[in-house]
């Protein structure tokens, strides 16, 4: 399982103390089971937002020894070996 980043954990908990304390001010509960419930959703929510921020993929890495065929131009024709091109 991949480590999360810095970004979903900072998304993911901004999320947790924003809404929890938004769902507090709107629905005034003040039992200790509103609030649990209240913690719940907004743990929930944070972990939805953190799953959904984009993961940076990594880049393929080279093989050692490997060489990089230049690409061909469009419209060229590729030369053969021992002929050499005048138009430089």
């Amino acid at each position: 399982m991949p480590r999360p980043t810095s970004a979903q954990i900072a998304y993911g908990s901004a999320t947790v103390v924003l809404s929890t304390l938004a769902m507090l001010l709107l629905t005034g509960a003040g039992s200790v089971t509103g609030v649990a419930v209240i913690a719940l959703g907004a743990l929930a929510l944070g972990l939805v937002v953190a799953a959904a921020v984009p993961v940076p993929r990594r880049s393929p890495r080279t093989v050692a020894g490997s060489t990089r065929v230049p690409r061909q131009r469009a419209g060229s024709a590729p030369a053969r070996v021992g002929e050499h091109s005048l138009h430089g």
